[in-house]
């Protein structure tokens, strides 16, 4: 298998979590995309994702799968045992549904705020930027960040008592924080707490060393 991606992309950072956790490494060839210089954006990587975003998943029959969710669902599955994404009907919904809000509330919403409201990736890739629309997403992430805070004062993880799918998406969102110029929220100190806990966590520790 060949994970398209870059060593320090938020969302990338959700699948090679993934992949740490379900010990898929020594099955995984890394194949770096040059963000800056707009390589997910030409007509080669669009082959293999119409989006044009990372990461994506090339599978040994030539099948490519993108999206996050989809490719952390395919991997959590392959050993028939899993982890990340629920066992029964209730944790899979809950799951999924709180992965969602993460994606919606969050992570996306400080994707915007870069993109629109900051250099972004450069001129050569950021052809159009809405400033205040950034700004405006950029304050969506804050309250994204106080529900998850108000969250994790209740529970040990985003979605229950144990680590899964929608955890790496919260992480993936705070990973995007560090690399910008705002901050957790002062009265988010349970969430800020989470954080420091988790980054200790081996598969989040050790997530941008995968290249081969």
């Amino acid at each position: 298998m060949k994970i398209y991606d870059t060593a320090l992309g938020p969302f990338p950072a959700r699948v090679r979590i993934a992949i740490a956790e379900k010990s898929l490494e020594p099955r995984i060839e890394f194949v770096p995309i040059d963000l800056l210089k707009g390589e997910h954006k030409t007509a080669t990587f669009r082959d293999k994702n119409y989006s044009g975003t990372v990461p994506v998943l090339g599978l040994e029959d030539g099948t490519f799968i993108s999206e996050c969710v989809a490719i952390t669902r395919y991997l959590d599955v392959l050993d028939g045992m899993p982890t990340l994404t629920g066992t029964t009907p209730k944790e899979q919904g809950v799951i999924h549904m709180m992965t969602k809000r993460a994606e919606m509330e969050f992570i996306e919403a400080i994707s915007i705020y870069f993109h629109h409201a900051t250099p972004g990736l450069g001129p050569q890739v950021e052809k159009y930027q809405n400033w205040e629309w950034g700004i405006y997403q950029r304050d969506k992430a804050f309250a994204g960040m106080r529900y998850f805070d108000s969250i994790l004062r209740q529970q040990p993880f985003v979605a229950g008592d144990f680590f899964s799918m929608a955890d790496m998406a919260v992480l993936g969102g705070l990973i995007f924080v560090d690399h910008l110029d705002v901050e957790v929220p002062t009265e988010c100190y349970t969430l800020s707490s989470w954080y420091k806990a988790m980054q200790e966590r081996p598969s989040v520790k050790n997530r941008v060393t995968m290249f081969k």
